[in-house]
């Protein structure tokens, strides 16, 4: 732990502040879709466009945001990326075409690549062990909750400003983590490998032997398999409740709100019970709430209510909680001197990964409650093996 950086609880802070750069990016100009296709004159479907063009440039730009944040240091690598991400705001905010979005978003994902590979390098660089754990587990939370809320804040700001607020909003919120960066952190890593001037930047030896230690190859599964989980309900919720259940708009944010209060507090809670049981006994938790999530929502998913569908949904979010916190440490903790290059790794295969299953498994046409059942049931080989032998090998015991 770098004991020269301020308390704790200030690096959390500005660690979840990073992180929330990410999603909020994606999800806060949701409901300006209509007033953006109306405002260019084009089909509202072309906007999708803009959201996976920063996943891949937000995937692809940690294969070499992480290798930076090794080789150069934690500072210089955050500086860039929210000059980035500060730069693209303000382009997609005087944008007069979709093709001037589509750019800015791109580049957008870029930046955002760099702040969220130095928020999981600053937990490792600072916290080691169960601490680590909790700390891994706080970045997560903020990294689930941030979709569910994230549209309210747009909504209001697009009815009240017009949808350009909302990257306006994402130019002033990134300023403000950038003079946090400057007024609180100090410069962490390892000094050792910011000195080798000889390292390459982009090494593809370095990422195969990250890839090639079967504790990271695993968690780092496991969370993009929860990551997708996560994302078939954000994009399956909508369609469900409102089209399929005709629930009122105002009823459906009352919903997405109650989970993400569940999910807070779950996230809040599952460091504290790290500190009292190991997080593998956490992680094997977590995984069996998710299989009974998905039974449970093939027992009440088609009563045609939104309690019923919405129960399971409260539940998995528990065990997204559990499952997050304790993987992603456990995928980082046997790299020390490569936390900045095993973080962009983690973060590749979390969105990449995620993204990918989410698409696969969407192209099967299947209705909302069995999508989000069959995607909390790609977990059950993860809870198979945990509870192996193998898995004591791959998940120790021991607190650490």
């Amino acid at each position: 732990m770098n004991t020269n950086q301020p308390p704790s609880k200030i690096i959390a802070i500005i660690a979840m502040s990073l992180i929330v750069l990410s999603p909020l990016a994606i999800d806060i100009y949701l409901p300006a879709f209509s007033e953006i296709s109306t405002s260019f004159a084009v089909d509202v479907a072309r906007l999708q466009d803009s959201i996976t063009l920063f996943m891949v440039s937000l995937g692809i730009g940690q294969l070499v945001a992480g290798p930076m944040a090794d080789k150069y240091g934690r500072k210089l690598v955050a500086y860039m990326g929210i000059a980035i991400y500060f730069v693209s705001a303000i382009a997609a905010y005087f944008s007069t075409s979709i093709e001037a979005l589509l750019a800015a978003r791109l580049m957008q994902g870029f930046g955002t690549s760099a702040t969220t590979v130095i928020a999981f390098a600053l937990v490792k660089d600072n916290f080691s062990g169960e601490h680590g754990n909790k700390m891994i587990s706080y970045l997560n939370g903020a990294i689930a909750c941030v979709p569910a809320l994230a549209p309210t804040l747009g909504h209001w700001l697009t009815i009240h400003y017009g949808w350009r607020a909302n990257f306006g909003f994402l130019a002033l919120f990134s300023c403000v983590v950038g003079i946090a960066i400057w007024l609180f952190i100090t410069e962490t890593g390892s000094a050792e490998t910011k000195n080798d001037k000889n390292q390459a930047l982009f090494s593809v030896e370095r990422y195969m032997s990250i890839l090639k230690v079967p504790s990271f190859l695993f968690h780092a599964t496991l969370c993009a398999l929860t990551i997708s989980a996560i994302l078939a309900y954000i994009t399956s919720a909508p369609i469900w409740l409102i089209s399929t259940l005709q629930i009122e708009t105002s009823e459906f944010t009352l919903w997405f709100a109650a989970n993400a209060v569940i999910n807070i507090l779950a996230c809040i809670i599952a460091p504290k019970l790290m500190t009292t049981f190991s997080s593998r006994r956490i992680l094997q938790f977590g995984l069996l709430i998710l299989v009974a999530a998905g039974g449970l929502m093939q027992v009440l998913g088609y009563t045609h209510t939104a309690w019923g569908f919405m129960l399971p949904i409260f539940l998995s979010s528990i065990g997204f909680a559990f499952i997050l916190g304790a993987s992603a440490t456990k995928a980082l903790a046997p790299f020390p001197e490569q936390a900045g290059t095993a973080a962009a790794m983690l973060g590749l295969i979390q969105l990449s990964g995620s993204g990918i299953i989410a698409i696969a498994i969407q192209s099967l046409g299947l209705m909302s409650p069995d999508l989000i059942s069959l995607q909390l049931w790609l977990t059950i080989p993860a809870l198979i093996i945990i509870c192996s032998k193998k898995g004591l090998v791959l998940h120790p015991k021991q607190n650490a």
